[in-house]
């Protein structure tokens, strides 16, 4: 065979269906007598219900059929993750209402147009009740529980028993409060679900078509909530409009969808329109970070001390639990940090239930450990890359344990950033910064740098997959994955290519179907290529043997002989290149047998992989309004052995757009009432590809030993590094000025208040103690463990 194909930037084979408009979306699916299913939602981010009235709804033109709790008696339930086992949230809400966008009635109609006239026609009277919103508030003990369920709005939590003491050797204490704001997923497409009741011969309960992740998960989560095997329900995710960790469970919504169908006995049909998915998906990030670090002079880390919150929103979204799972085991990050005390707690508030986002927790970590690096820099007069590179893991054996106890598989760090610096041509960019200073220029310049280490493939990940030579001579891949335009039809047909020299073009991918694909994991935690991808290998190893065998009867030639033809086709004897069987007459010859020329394999890693890097942003800060334009960035990520190029560096350009724009744009707010001020895309700041720069993303290659591809994830790095170092980059322009922070997003209203706070010689850095609500938590150990903490999505 010709050189390998692994290692080569080969076009993505799923895109020209979806750039002819030949792909196949929720809302593009028609059934015959199909229902369409809207939502009624609350106004107000918590009240009592006092009454419903749905006379009027009911008997609208076109309306089938409207619901309200106790017509569906759907049991209450966890989207995903159990936060709280206490807290479950009931799919259509039962007295209360506990945020803005809480479905409570569900009405279903001939046609969209009909069910949303008669949504107007629903009459609910509340009675208001004071809402909580403020992370730090929840923390309050004289606030009313969030659910009669509570004691306190504290849903899970813990302290290490250090405390202070990790500090004692230090010489200095850098302190900062810092918020890493809530943001919507906003995915193009929302949440999406079509339900089919049994048809004719159809042995199950129900076919869902639904905007997922994860169709293997959806199908065990509906039949635990419904008290059915899960095998009884056949669940299809078609072309997915994009998820980030926003479609990883079933919500509250999914579960109504499928009880009105069997109900009605009519398929029927929800789709989020863009205003509903700002209120209704669950939110991502959603943290206040009280961090401590302590050096000596010379810049040498000695301690670190973390107490954090986890916004929970209502219910108790999982993604409040990532504070207690992997934001803390990332804690430590690419540093020699030889004490740390990590306390962490998860609240609930009256706002949309929060879930994960591109990083789940990871972007957490990197974004307040480097953040309190530059401070740590500024207060000791040490350039940024410097103390970074005084304080990295270097020397060290791996795997290597961390303080905190998480175990990296491999990493080298300072190579990373030494391509970094030889990229960026960093001393030039400081030349170029300190001549803008001494000119006074109106357009600052910034240098940001962050330097990063993250999970992926956690939780004790397995994948399945099967592979199949056809009498046509191609290929059928079957894969437990779920992609979504992570490129898995390209990547894995690229393995089974490598290994039997069947033409890509010949290869056929089947994913996402439990009816033809028995079990699976789904996509998330940048999991796929190398539990996916390894799966896929396993499954095409055991089919090349199984074809080696049946050759070597054919060819009369020992087995060991046998390998695959220089031509591709087949298998040949070594040596005896006209002495061929050709991949179409192995399969038809194993079918003559009775059998199909094919293996399964399921895979398992033994731990996760931990992929790295280094980013380099700049930006230019306009003194006058406060602007911030990103002029460039600069990424340099490990994910091990690199398959594909292309397809990696479009993850590394896609996570560092999402990075960039929490850093400068993004945030989901609300007010003292718990209103939705970001609930439009005329609010919520999403940046187009005009507001960005160009990027320049390259990769260091260190293999993991935990899997034969050498492979580690990159679907999530881009954002983790790029976070970080463009927030970096906006203090740094005006640290000249003494700016010392200035929290995310660094819009030019916040820019502008810290340059006047430096101007008046007051401080940037947000700091006050922490709750007292730290000192009464559980010792971590001795707290219950949540669920939530070990959300992989």
């Amino acid at each position: 065979m010709p050189g390998s194909i692994l290692g080569t930037s080969v076009r993505r084979v799923e895109d020209p269906a979806l750039l002819r408009g030949d792909g196949t979306f929720i809302d593009n699916m028609h059934f015959e007598d199909l229902g369409h299913l809207v939502f009624v939602r609350s106004p107000l981010a918590h009240a009592k219900i006092l009454s419903i009235n749905t006379d009027l709804a009911a008997k609208a033109p076109g309306v089938l059929g409207v619901f309200c709790a106790d017509d569906l008696n759907i049991p209450d339930h966890h989207a995903f993750f159990a936060l709280n086992e206490a807290v479950k949230r009931p799919p259509l809400a039962r007295g209360t209402v506990r945020f803005v966008g809480d479905a409570v009635v569900a009405i279903v109609a001939s046609s969209k147009a009909a069910a949303l006239d008669a949504a107007e026609l629903v009459e609910i009277d509340y009675e208001e009740l004071p809402p909580v919103i403020s992370m730090e508030d929840a923390l309050d003990p004289r606030l009313e529980p969030h659910t009669p369920s509570t004691d306190s709005n504290i849903a899970a939590g813990y302290r290490d028993p250090q405390g202070d003491s990790v500090l004692e050797d230090a010489e200095v204490v850098v302190r900062a409060r810092i918020e890493n704001q809530r943001i919507a997923v906003v995915p193009m497409e929302g949440n999406a679900i079509l339900v089919v009741p049994p048809r004719g011969n159809d042995h199950y309960r129900a076919t869902v078509y639904v905007s997922t992740q994860m169709p293997h998960a959806v199908a065990g989560l509906l039949g635990g909530i419904f008290s059915v095997e899960p095998s009884s329900i056949h669940v299809i995710a078609p072309h997915v409009g994009g998820a980030f960790g926003g479609k990883a469970g079933v919500t509250a919504e999914h579960s109504v969808v499928y009880a009105a169908a069997l109900k009605l006995d009519r398929p029927v049909k929800w789709v989020e329109t863009r205003s509903e998915n700002l209120i209704a998906m669950p939110h991502g990030r959603g943290q206040i970070q009280y961090v401590e670090l302590g050096l000596r002079r010379d810049g040498t880390f000695t301690g670190l001390r973390c107490r954090m919150i986890g916004d929970a929103g209502a219910y108790g979204g999982f993604g409040g639990g990532l504070v207690l799972g992997s934001t803390r085991s990332m804690s430590q990050g690419v540093y020699r940090i030889p004490r740390i005390s990590y306390d962490g707690v998860a609240v609930f508030t009256n706002t949309t239930p929060m879930g994960a986002f591109r990083g789940a927790g990871r972007p957490e970590a990197a974004a307040f450990l480097e953040r309190i690096i530059d401070i740590a820099a500024d207060e000791l007069d040490i350039d940024p890359i410097e103390i970074r590179r005084k304080n990295l893991l270097k020397d060290v054996s791996f795997p290597f344990t961390t303080v905190v106890g998480t175990v990296y598989d491999i990493g080298d760090y300072a190579k990373a950033l030494d391509r970094l610096i030889e990229l960026s041509s960093y001393e030039d960019l400081r030349k170029e910064q300190q001549e803008r200073r001494q000119r006074n220029d109106r357009y600052q310049l910034g240098i940001g740098v962050s330097v990063y280490v993250e999970v992926t493939a956690g939780g004790g990940a397995t994948e399945y997959s099967s592979v199949e030579v056809t009498p046509e001579g191609g290929a059928i891949i079957k894969v437990g994955t779920s992609g979504h335009g992570q490129g898995h039809a390209t990547s894995f047909s690229m393995i089974v290519s490598e290994l039997l020299g069947i033409p890509i073009e010949k290869i056929q991918f089947v994913q996402s179907d439990t009816a033809a694909v028995p079990r699976g994991g789904g996509t998330g935690g940048s999991r796929s290529l190398q539990i996916g991808g390894s799966a896929v290998r396993g499954a095409t190893e055991a089919v090349l043997e199984k074809a080696k065998l049946l050759a070597s009867n054919l060819l009369e030639a020992a087995e060991e002989d046998i390998v695959v033809a220089e031509s591709g086709d087949g298998l040949s004897v070594a040596g005896v290149p006209s002495s061929t069987v050709t991949w179409a007459q192995l399969a038809s010859e194993e079918r003559k047998r009775g059998n199909l020329l094919e293996a399964t394999f399921d895979f398992s890693q033994a731990s996760a992989t931990f992929p790295f890097g280094a980013h380099l942003s700049s930006v230019l800060v306009d003194l006058e309004t406060g602007k911030v334009t990103p002029r460039s960035h600069i990424a340099v990520d490990d994910c091990g052995r690199v398959l594909n190029p292309m397809i990696v560096q479009g993850q590394q350009h896609g996570g560092i757009a999402q990075g960039v724009a929490q850093a400068l744009w993004e945030q989901y707010v609300y007010d003292e009432f718990g209103n939705p001020l970001t609930s439009t895309l005329a609010e919520y700041a999403m940046p187009s590809a005009a507001e960005l720069p160009s990027f320049n993303a390259t990769n260091v290659e260190t293999p993991t030993p935990l899997n034969a591809l050498g492979a580690k994830g990159i679907g999530e790095s881009g954002t983790i590094g790029s976070m970080p170092a463009v927030h970096n980059a906006v203090v740094d322009a005006l640290s000249y000025l003494g700016v010392r922070h200035i929290e995310m997003p660094c819009t030019p209203q916040r820019v502008w208040e810290a340059i006047g706070k430096a101007e008046r010689g007051e401080s940037t850095i947000p700091w006050s103690d922490p709750p007292k609500a730290f000192e009464i938590l559980p010792l971590r150990g001795q707290a219950t463990e949540s669920d939530a903490a070990s959300v992989d999505v």
